[in-house]
């Protein structure tokens, strides 16, 4: 790597990893190229006293300690060597939509490389609908390799949906019938996730794991009858409720324009913005510290939470993936009630808040 290139990466790192401001990065590149911390990898493995010596505040160096270990630990990043130049995501020009592949960047979900150990110490503070939320979408990682992102978090926002409807009906909040039990979705396919049986829409002709090719775009394409049979669509869950209060038609086949979706877009949002960290557990490496956090402070550290959550979730399912899919959608149910939030009952507990200890979750793994 250039010098110029070092030095670009070294400020990118100090200015948008460690969050320093940028006319302070720009004038710590030469102190800490001079010790040989020039890249996220170097200072990852040096001491506190050597980030300190050149930041002199201990909080401001322990931060940057704590983003050059996550970084190097998630770009695998080796001495010497700085992070990749990330790849910016593409933007549409105004009013277009994005390509199938740009769309599936753009709701990349949080990961995290945490150990057991890491994880054992993790006490998360949220309510049950996002944790339901993130147990469907993990749990169609496996159920249903097939499925982009998209696909995922439109299908675990369906059985949110579904599930949040049926409570409020028991606990006297909504009453009738559900758009399902008059019908609305007759004619649509139908998917089991976590017992729950939702109406989907096929997302013919969406390529999103090729290249993109000119004019391909999010937009589904209804022509059902020029693939092959064995070929498994992307799909989108259908919001049957918001349908039966618009009063719209259904039709067999109807595309994306015409058929309200649960969107991938709102569900990756909730995901992102409901866990925060619990009263009680070990500290998560990169959290702020401290008792006031800016917006953006929060916002990372709610993502690295995310992380962390689907991290052990994915440690969860691969421990069980020889299982049928449908003993597997079965069990995933049980294992979100065995870790779910404890809150008060009827309407005093809707929407209440509790602990989700990361480690009751890693308890339920196969056994070795």
């Amino acid at each position: 790597m250039s010098n110029a290139a070092a030095i670009q990466s070294l400020l990118r790192f100090l200015s948008q990893d460690a969050k320093l401001p940028l006319a302070l990065a720009m004038s710590k590149i030469k102190d800490l190229q001079t010790a040989g911390l020039g890249t996220p990898a170097e200072i990852s493995k040096s001491k506190l006293d050597a980030v300190k010596a050149i930041f002199t505040d201990e909080k401001l160096s322990k931060q940057i300690l704590s983003a050059a270990k996550r970084v190097s630990k998630k770009r695998g990043a080796t001495d010497g060597g700085g992070p990749p130049t990330p790849v910016k995501k593409a933007k549409p020009s105004y009013g277009e939509p994005l390509t199938p592949a740009a769309l599936e960047e753009s709701l990349a979900l949080p990961e995290s490389a945490a150990e057991e150990e890491e994880l054992g110490g993790v006490v998360l503070f949220t309510n049950r609908a996002p944790l339901v939320l993130a147990f469907a979408v993990a749990l169609v990682k496996y159920t249903m390799p097939e499925q982009p992102v998209s696909s995922r978090l439109s299908l675990a926002q369906a059985v949110v949906s579904a599930n949040s409807r049926t409570k409020a009906v028991s606990i006297g909040l909504e009453s009738g019938k559900s758009a399902e039990e008059e019908r609305w979705g007759e004619g649509q396919p139908v998917v089991k996730i976590m017992g729950r049986e939702i109406r989907v829409m096929k997302r013919w002709g969406y390529e999103w794991d090729v290249k993109d090719e000119a004019g391909a775009t999010q937009e589904t394409v209804n022509e059902e009858s020029s693939v092959p049979e064995d070929v498994k669509p992307a799909l989108w869950g259908l919001d049957l409720e918001k349908l039966k209060k618009h009063n719209g038609p259904l039709t067999h086949g109807a595309g994306a324009g015409q058929l309200p979706i649960y969107t991938a877009q709102g569900a990756r949002a909730y995901l992102l913005k409901s866990f925060e960290l619990g009263t009680v557990g070990v500290k998560v490496e990169g959290a702020s510290e401290g008792k006031k956090q800016s917006n953006a402070s929060k916002a990372a550290e709610k993502e690295r939470n995310l992380g962390l959550l689907l991290r052990a979730l994915d440690l969860l399912y691969q421990s069980w993936s020889t299982l049928e899919t449908a003993e597997l959608n079965r069990r995933a149910w049980s294992w979100y009630v065995r870790v779910r939030p404890d809150v008060e009952n009827g309407v005093a507990g809707w929407g209440g808040k509790g602990d989700v200890k990361l480690a009751d979750i890693l308890a339920l793994r196969k056994p070795v």
